[in-house]
């Protein structure tokens, strides 16, 4: 199936669905298939399992309707089924306060495990914006990533994009939680000289 006939996103909707993606090997297994279909063999050597593992994963995510056979072909009397994404992209539903957020698990993940002496381009940027600022941005950054996935080749090397455009906790709210913290401190340093003075 080509990339262009996929659906433009598949929304995750139940706990199967989140499990299935959750897992980090399944995230990598899934940016093999993002821009063409492969069989188990190709999935296990481009991830680096073994052919039976990979077999167990992409089960899962098929299971799960992540993502689908597009393809067979009969090699030597053995029927070869060839994967791909059941969407151009995949919404997770949000974590909720506090929750873990699968996709910046899973880059940072990608990101530590990423040559050291590769080229990289990581920024963090604190921004006061209004509403319409904000969503202008957010789409901004949406249509750059879209302008770029288009111009995808799967005979490149692979790049990974990650954006996060948030509204931090309230202001007040930190300063309050670092005063905490600051005060814990110091009633356990009181605590630490004391007792030194009391061993002596």
């Amino acid at each position: 199936m080509p990339t262009d006939d996929l659906p433009e996103t598949f929304h995750v909707t139940t706990d199967e669905q989140l499990r299935a993606v959750s897992n980090l090997t399944r995230h990598r297994i899934m940016a093999v298939l993002r821009f063409e279909p492969a069989t188990i063999t190709q999935i296990a050597e481009r991830v680096g399992l073994a052919k039976g593992s990979s077999s167990y994963h992409v089960r899962l995510l098929e299971r799960a309707g992540l993502v689908k056979v597009v393809r067979t072909r009969k090699v030597r009397g053995v029927t070869e089924r060839y994967y791909a994404m059941a969407a151009r992209s995949i919404a997770l539903p949000d974590p909720g306060e506090g929750g873990p957020d699968v996709l910046m698990r899973h880059a940072v993940a990608d990101l530590e495990a990423s040559p050291a002496d590769g080229e990289r381009h990581v920024r963090m940027a604190h921004l006061r914006l209004t509403d319409e600022q904000f969503a202008e941005l957010g789409e901004r950054l949406q249509a750059l990533a879209d302008e770029y996935r288009e111009l995808s080749d799967p005979s490149l090397p692979d790049a990974s994009l990650v954006f996060a455009l948030f509204h931090p906790r309230a202001h007040e709210q930190t300063e309050q939680a670092v005063q905490t913290e600051q005060a814990v401190q110091t009633k356990q340093t009181e605590q630490a000289v004391q007792a030194e003075g009391d061993a002596k």
